[in-house]
Order: structure tokens, then C-alpha cells, then sequence
């Protein structure tokens, strides 16, 4: 073992004890012997306890600690503090901007313990509330989390957005007479991108090919056939397939569905080496229904497209509504007045609804019982003013560790709705996940299941459910699930929308906002909802202000009904 991978260790050691509050003096004697090791002209190996206690900075303690390295090639100490630290807060400890002192606050004062969570809170803009932090660091620290998740080559769809759309334009800037679209997994709008691919279709496709190796952005490690392959300058793996004009559609049908869905509609076509115009001919050729984009996995939808039994998908359009939203009154970024302003005149809604966190978010500056009453006063005050516009009074609840919500029923039945959420004690196994659950869905205020498993897309997955049996307490007990669309948890998971569809239960876009521009995450619950096969009819944000207030009551009316009958 070399010198500086001694220093590295004692290094380590005093990070982890300055994490847990150790002596101060301590911390510091082990962190010079850590600098003064790493600066030495001369190998410590094979050299006693006394002979290193002689030398200038160690002294006989940390003398023990490098005989120690040299013998085992670990510490004790520093294997004790990592067993009483979560995984996560090593990992933080990582991250370029933040040493032991910030991970300290973010790990027990913000109670974070994982990178996925600390991405999150970022974003939601909780790191600038704490001590020892402002923007620009909350700012560094959300980019550093997302170069590293780069490095693994996966890519947040929200992300690749962005690089989709600089692609295009560079494209667009590069090549004249060109046909180009975006296909595979960003066309059918996968929560998760592992690859971009392109179809650019053009006369002289050699152009095309020398162009391509010019472009600055791009690095192509590998041409087969028609196809480049290589990355983008972020990290993400790019093929750019090339073709002639008239063979621009099939080539967009086969790079966009996946390749049961593609090899399942051209085997219903007799001659499937045809150059359709459009892609709508080639379905029909294929004796179907037109399927969207976001439709095309596996052959599902194939089947309904062979009866005529395709929906017809959801859209931004539809929506005339936003619930589940933040304030200043939590964690919000922007005031509530902002926010509905925001949602009535840039988004063209007719209602908000707010949904502050509960007293038992302290780390999320919930609302207390007399702040949630202040509140109501507030938006009463608001809806006097708002013209043409309705803020409905509700509160994002936690589940409690037992199931039960963070409210006394004579405070629950105040709010218009009750989004329910887990939020705290995730490790759980997936008995008690559900026996939380099923009790939370069960609770006769709770109006919407909050981000239903609790996941951070490519930083933590959620905790584990039967889905089955949630969505069956749901339309069992009335309860809409939400579809959360931030871009890190699109939840419920897609693959789940029909099975919920086909059992009754409503879904809700809502974008889980701290801030006016959060609320444009509802076009990312779009997307995942159209993948999911939503229509507007099972959406409760897609009722008109009128009607949502109507859904409200009749809910509530359902409770009092309830609860005579059980008196009677």
C-alpha cells in the first residue's frame, strides 16, 4: 500500500468522523496527518509503530491507525462509522461542492439519505432553506448529481429533451434538404432514454455521412449500414439512421416501436417491403386502427387497434385544471396568489389547487393546524379577487407510519381534497407498505393517492406494492391515484394506467409544483398518461372547474351519508 493511498484512508476517516460530530481536535490531527503522509519523500511501509510515531505530524495514535492499514488493509474506525451511516450519505459525501459539515445538515436536518432524494429536493429548491447553503451551491450540487448520472448513460426523458431539441437544430443548421425526426424510446415517450435515434432522410445520403462527422457535439465510434452509432457531448448514446426520401416513413415506423411491435404489424402486411407515405398507411395496410406513438410496445394495442378499440389519448388541451401544488407556505418557491395567477393566465386553466405539505413534514415546513386555517383565510380572500378562475382548498397528508393521515378528522373534512402521500420510513417490506396503504385508501377523506410508490426515476426505486391490490382498494374505496408528473417520478408507473382504467379508478395529471414553472411538468404527465392509454373522460383534472367542485361535494356527501349510516 503507497503513501497516498494511506492518506486517502486517514483522509476518509476524518470526513466520516466530522459527518458524526466527532472531536473537533481530533478531526483535525488525523486530517494533517493525512496531508503531511501524502507530502512524505519516503515509503511508510515496513516501518514500526515507534519508528512512524517519530515522524513530524503523525504521532503514536495515528501511527497505530497506518501499522493497522499496512496489516488488514482496513480501518476498524472507519468500518464502525460506516456501518451507523446510510449508503446514500457516503455517496453524498462524493459530490463536488459539499463536504462533511453540509451532508451533516442534509442528513439530519433535512433527512435525506440518499443522492436520489437530495436530486429531489433540488429541484423542489429545499437545500436553500437550510444552514450553510444558498442557490448557487443547491445550483452546483444539482448539476454535479446530474453529470454523474450521465456517466451511467440513462437519461431522464425531461433530460433528453433538451438534447433532443439542440440535435434538431444543429441538424437543421448542418444540412439543407433534409427530412428529420426523433424516434425510438424518446417518440414513445419512455420515462428512462438509453438511446436517442434519429432518422434523417436526404438525396445524397454520402453528404449526409461526411456532414455528420463534422459536427462538434457528436463523437461516432461505429457505422453499420445505414446506421451511425456513437454519443452526444452529454453522454447519451445517439444512432442516427440514414436514408433515401422515399423511404423516410418505414424507417421512422421500424426505429420508432420496439421490435415486437414492429415485426408484429409488418407480418399482417403482404408485402411489408413497400415505401408508404404516411405511417397511418402503414397500419392501414396492416389491417388496423392507427396507433400513436407512445402505443407502440409489444402487441397489446395491436389487439385493440384489430377491434377498434383504441382510445382516444389524452392531451395537454384537455386539461382544465392543476392539483397537487406548493407554496411558500411549505416549501414552495413562488406565493399562492403567483401560482394560481400563473396557472389561470400562461397555462389557460380554470382552477388550483394547493396542496402545502402536513404538520409531520417539519423538514418541509408544514402546515400546522392553525397555519392550515390561516390558509384558508387566504385562498377565501383570493377567490373574491380571481376572476374566472376557483383555488380549491387542499393539503398533501402524509401517511403516517400506522396508515393514518396527518390530520384530526374535524381538520380533514375542511379541505375541498386530500392528497395522500408517503413521504417518510421508506424501507419498508412490501407487507407494510400495503398494510399502510390499503388504510391511507381507506381513510374516507382521502381524495387522491399521492406519487403511489414513492419512486425517484434512476435514483431510487420505490418502495415495494402489490399494484393489483392498491388499485383495487382504490376503486374499491373511490380513490384517484395520482399520475405524478415530475420528470423524476412519473408515478403510477404507466404500465399500470389500464389496469386501474379497466377497474374503474380515475387517474390525476398533477405536477407536484414548488414553483410557477413546475406547473409545465403536467406536459411530461401527458406524455406518460397518453403511454398509459388515458383519456380525458377517466382524468379528474380534465372535469371543468364546475365539475370538479361537484366531485368534491359528492365525495364529501358520500362521508356524511356513511357515516349516518353507521350511527343508524
Amino acid at each position: 500500500m503507497e503513501n497516498k493511498l494511506i492518506s486517502r484512508h486517514l483522509r476518509f476517516l476524518s470526513q466520516l468522523m466530522e459527518l458524526h460530530g466527532e472531536n473537533p481536535f481530533k478531526i483535525k490531527s488525523i486530517a494533517n496527518a493525512s496531508f503531511k503522509v501524502d507530502k512524505l519523500p519516503f515509503p511508510l511501509n515496513g516501518k514500526s509503530i515507534a519508528e512512524l510515531d517519530k515522524i513530524d505530524g503523525i504521532g503514536k495514535s495515528i501511527a497505530e491507525k497506518i501499522v493497522e492499514l499496512f496489516e488488514t488493509g482496513s480501518l476498524k474506525e472507519t468500518e464502525h462509522y460506516l456501518s451507523i451511516t446510510p449508503e446514500g450519505v457516503v455517496e453524498m459525501m462524493q459530490i463536488k461542492g459539499i463536504g462533511p459539515k453540509k451532508v451533516a445538515v442534509i442528513w439530519h436536518d433535512l433527512h435525506i439519505d440518499t443522492v436520489g432524494e437530495l436530486y429531489y429536493a433540488c429541484n423542489e429548491n429545499r437545500l436553500i432553506e437550510a444552514k450553510g447553503f444558498g442557490l448557487k451551491t443547491q445550483e452546483q450540487i444539482r448539476k454535479t448529481i446530474e453529470f454523474n448520472l450521465a456517466a451511467q448513460g440513462k437519461f431522464l426523458y425531461a433530460q433528453a429533451e433538451g438534447v433532443v431539441y439542440e440535435l434538431t437544430k444543429i441538424f437543421n443548421a448542418s444540412f439543407t434538404g433534409i427530412k428529420l425526426a426523433v424516434a425510438g424510446e424518446f417518440r414513445r415517450s419512455m420515462e428512462i432514454i438509453n438511446e436517442l435515434v434519429f432518422v434523417v432522410a436526404a438525396k445524397d445520403e454520402k453528404a449526409i455521412f461526411a456532414g455528420l462527422n463534422q459536427l462538434p457535439t457528436l463523437t461516432f465510434s461505429e457505422q453499420n449500414g445505414q446506421s451511425w452509432l456513437g454519443q452526444t457531448e452529454h453522454g447519451l448514446d445517439i444512432k442516427i439512421i440514414c436514408c433515401k426520401p422515399e423511404a423516410f416513413t418505414i424507417n421512422l415506423f421500424k426505429a420508432t416501436g420496439n421490435d415486437e411491435h414492429v415485426e408484429a404489424v409488418l407480418a399482417r402486411i403482404e408485402y411489408p417491403d413497400f415505401q408508404p407515405k404516411s405511417e397511418e398507411e402503414i397500419y392501414q395496410k396492416a389491417g388496423l386502427n392507427f396507433i400513436e406513438q407512445e402505443l407502440r410496445e409489444g402487441i397489446t394495442w395491436i389487439k385493440k387497434a384489430s377491434a377498434g378499440e383504441l382510445p382516444e389519448l389524452i392531451t395537454f388541451k384537455d386539461l382544465k385544471g392543476t392539483l397537487h401544488n406548493h407554496s411558500t407556505w411549505s416549501d414552495g418557491v413562488n406565493t399562492l396568489e403567483e401560482m394560481a395567477l400563473y396557472s389561470r393566465d400562461q397555462l389557460k386553466l380554470e382552477y388550483f389547487g394547493i396542496c402545502d405539505h402536513s404538520k409531520s413534514a417539519f423538514y418541509a415546513s408544514g402546515l400546522s393546524i392553525e397555519r392550515v386555517l390561516q390558509q384558508f383565510e387566504e385562498v377565501d380572500s383570493l377567490n373574491k379577487k380571481l376572476q374566472n378562475f376557483q383555488i380549491f382548498k387542499g393539503i398533501e397528508s402524509d401517511i403516517l407510519n400506522d396508515g393514518s393521515l396527518d390530520y384530526p378528522d374535524e381538520i380533514l373534512k375542511r379541505f375541498d381534497f386530500v392528497v395522500a402521500s408517503v413521504h417518510s420510513n421508506l424501507r419498508m417490506t412490501e407487507e407494510k407498505a400495503m398494510e399502510r396503504l390499503i388504510k391511507a385508501i381507506e381513510n374516507p377523506y382521502t381524495t387522491i393517492l399521492g406519487h403511489p410508490t414513492g419512486r425517484l426515476l434512476l435514483s431510487r426505486n420505490g418502495y415495494p406494492v402489490d399494484y393489483k391490490k392498491m388499485i383495487d382498494a382504490c376503486a374499491a374505496n373511490g380513490v384517484v391515484i395520482e399520475i405524478n408528473a415530475n420528470p423524476l417520478r412519473l408515478d403510477l408507473d404507466w404500465r399500470w394506467h389500464q389496469y386501474a382504467l379497466e377497474k374503474g379508478v380515475w387517474l390525476s395529471i398533477n405536477p407536484d409544483a414548488h414553483r410557477t414553472t413546475g406547473l409545465w411538468d403536467m406536459h411530461y404527465g401527458i406524455h406518460i398518461a397518453r403511454k398509459g392509454g388515458l383519456t380525458k373522460e377517466q382524468c379528474l383534472n380534465a372535469l371543468s372547474a364546475v365539475e370538479i367542485a361537484q366531485f368534491f361535494e359528492s365525495k364529501k356527501e358520500r362521508i356524511l351519508h356513511d357515516k349516518r349510516s353507521i350511527v343508524l
